[in-house]
C-alpha cells in the first residue's frame, strides 16, 4: 500500500504568519499602553513637587453656618429697642442653620460719634451649646457691622 502525502498549501503559510504577527503586534501594543505610566526607564517628565494643591492657609476658615448665625445675632442685637428691652434677654433663631440662642447684656455706647452695642449670646446648634461675646457698631452709611464675635 502506497501512502501519498498531500503537501501543505503554499498559500496557507503566509496567512498563518500574518495572523501570528498581527496577534503579537496587538499584544505588544496593549501591554505597552498598560505599562507606559509605570516609567520603567525613567525617561518621562518629572513631577514638579513645588506645586501643592489643597493647601490650608494658617488663617482659620469660617463655616458658612457660623457666618449666617453671626448675621442673625447681629440683626437681633441691632433691632432690639433698648428702652423697651431693658435688662431682658432677646431670643434669636436662624431657620437656615437650625441654630438658636438668647442675647443678653446688651449695652449701647457712643464713642467718637460711633454707636456700638456690646452683648453676650448663647448659640444652640448641632455642635452643642456655646457662649459668645460680641460687638456691633453702626457704620457711616447707617448699616450695622459685627466687629467682634468671640467664643467664650
Amino acid at each position: 500500500m502506497e501512502v501519498i502525502a498531500k503537501p501543505k498549501s503554499p498559500t496557507k503559510r503566509p496567512l498563518d504568519v500574518i495572523a501570528r504577527v498581527t496577534v503579537v503586534s496587538v499584544l505588544v501594543g496593549v501591554l505597552t499602553g498598560c505599562t507606559s505610566s509605570l516609567d520603567l526607564f525613567g525617561d518621562s517628565a518629572k513631577v514638579d513637587r513645588s506645586i501643592s494643591t489643597g493647601t490650608v492657609s494658617g488663617r482659620k476658615q469660617q463655616e458658612p453656618n457660623a457666618v449666617s448665625d453671626e448675621a442673625t445675632v447681629r440683626n437681633a442685637v441691632t433691632s432690639a429697642d433698648l428702652t423697651k428691652v431693658g435688662t431682658a434677654s432677646v431670643p434669636w433663631a436662624n431657620a437656615a442653620t437650625g441654630s438658636a440662642g438668647v442675647v443678653s447684656n446688651i449695652r449701647e455706647a457712643r464713642s467718637e460719634g460711633n454707636v456700638c452695642r456690646d452683648f453676650m449670646t448663647t448659640r444652640h446648634s448641632y455642635e452643642g451649646i456655646a457662649m459668645f461675646s460680641g460687638k456691633a457698631c453702626m457704620t457711616g452709611s447707617g448699616d450695622w457691622m459685627l466687629t467682634a464675635f468671640d467664643r467664650q
